[in-house]
């Protein structure tokens, strides 16, 4: 039977898809609150702590478009269920290590995990929910913000409770849930392709070296310019860029985003929009506390203002795309966002609570206008057959922006909390947002004149 002739069958699978993508960005920063706890068992410098944040985003990186890939091509249900079983085994031995190596490696394996549930899940999507797509598509969009932003108010409790440790257990009521929805709700993957799958294993090697040394040159920063890193990623990335330029199965076909500028520019915009909303995810928790002097809790409730408008604006943009198609509510999400971000800089120490809330919401109400718009923008300029490419990519990209809001976050922050370096920091969000509004204007206007969507 088809999914889509059958509503309730339609709902349940929806219901899979959403409970497992919610854990990549639920995992991604719940952890930002346990890291104090984990420092102090383990005995960790600063420096420890940055890579064990970073290390996941490089996971996720490298992953991300490989799975995209491999859910294409050998089936979309076999590589959601594997990275369900992935984050499985990875939340329940993360809480028994004895050591950071330990921890570190299964980290690495729930990043692998969590990195083949969106991509697979996006493409069951678009390959069996037919009514209604872009709004299923939003709706998944809010769960997977709303999990990031409830992160740490959720594992700010259970640390409480439990310790660190717990902040894995909670991944297991949503992995069953997913699981037995998915294994007796999507349906069977279908035989696509009698071929097999030519792995680029010194394609993902080199990417794996640039990214990590891009990241390396990024948080050392703050220390000053690293000439032989600079000069080494920039070395890198060429030599991956003309080294996939040549390869027939490429890890990464650049010369398909060559020939495809919306689609990449779909991705650096993607990347520009997240840069904004996880410096301020980074920034505001610790702003308040320190100059504010807030609550964890009163903290907490503030920084929902981020997540719930980010939730109300995604299903009328949602409609607004179906009604006018992608510039106006896209123009309009990024110029919303940019008065958002120049209202950060009337925020100080004396500032009322409910005008920073107010702030807060603005920005929020942009990015949920913002995210949904990019990735429908995204899907129409991509065949059903690419979805999990296309996908992986997508997220990789939002990681691409979340090493940079950290990048931007630890420099601006680097001589202390305080109003002026916050002032700083909003200075650089508001030339990404121009960068960001000049780039959207470009793309939604090729987008309107090439007037083509592909099924």
């Amino acid at each position: 039977m088809s999914v889509t002739t059958n509503v309730k069958h339609q709902n349940l699978l929806i219901a899979a898809i959403a409970f497992g993508i919610i854990l990549n960005p639920l995992n991604t920063s719940m952890i930002t609150v346990a890291l104090p706890e984990i420092k102090n068992e383990f005995t960790l410098s600063a420096n420890d702590i940055t890579w064990l944040i970073a290390s996941y985003f490089i996971v996720c990186a490298i992953f991300l478009p490989l799975i995209g890939k491999l859910s294409d091509f050998y089936g979309r249900k076999k590589i959601f269920l594997s990275g369900l079983l992935l984050v499985s085994i990875s939340s329940f031995a993360a809480p028994l290590s004895q050591n950071m190596t330990f921890l570190l490696g299964m980290r690495a394996i729930q990043a692998v995990g969590t990195s083949a549930l969106y991509p697979a899940g996006m493409g069951i999507v678009r390959s069996y929910i037919e009514k209604n797509q872009n709004r299923v598509i939003g709706a998944l969009t809010v769960c997977a913000t709303t999990s990031a932003a409830f992160g740490p108010t959720i594992s700010g409790l259970l640390i409480q409770q439990g310790g660190w440790h717990v902040i894995f257990y909670v991944n297991f009521p949503i992995i069953i849930i997913s699981a037995i929805l998915g294994v007796f709700f999507i349906p069977k993957d279908e035989q696509i392709t009698t071929k097999t799958f030519k792995w680029d294993g010194m394609g993902i090697i080199i990417f794996s070296c640039l990214i990590s040394l891009w990241i390396y040159f990024l948080q050392t920063l703050k220390s000053g310019i690293s000439l032989w890193a600079l000069i080494g990623s920039l070395a890198l990335t060429l030599l991956f860029y003309f080294f996939e330029m040549r390869k027939v199965e490429p890890f990464i076909d650049v010369m398909f985003l060559k020939k495809n500028l919306n689609i990449s520019f779909v991705y650096f915009q993607y990347i520009f929009a997240t840069l904004i909303f996880f410096a301020m995810l980074l920034s505001m928790p610790m702003y308040l506390q320190s100059v504010l002097m807030l609550s964890s809790k009163l903290t907490g409730m503030i920084m929902l203002s981020l997540s719930v408008f980010s939730i109300i604006s995604t299903p009328l943009a949602t409609r607004w795309i179906e009604k006018s198609r992608y510039k106006a509510p896209l123009l309009t999400g990024v110029l919303i966002g940019i008065v958002g971000v120049v209202l950060l800089m009337t925020i100080k120490h004396s500032s009322p609570l409910y005008w920073i809330f107010l702030v807060l919401s603005i920005i929020g109400f942009s990015n949920g206008m913002l995210n949904i718009g990019l990735q429908t923008l995204l899907y129409s300029f991509v065949s059903k057959s690419e979805t999990g490419t296309a996908s992986g990519l997508f997220l990789m990209s939002r990681f691409m922006g979340n090493i940079l809001a950290s990048t931007v976050f630890g420099l601006m922050f680097a001589t202390g909390v305080n109003d002026t370096n916050l002032n700083w920091m909003t200075i650089i969000l508001i030339a990404v947002s121009l960068i960001l509004f000049s780039g959207i204007l470009f793309i939604t206007k090729n987008k309107a004149a090439n007037g083509y969507s592909r099924a």
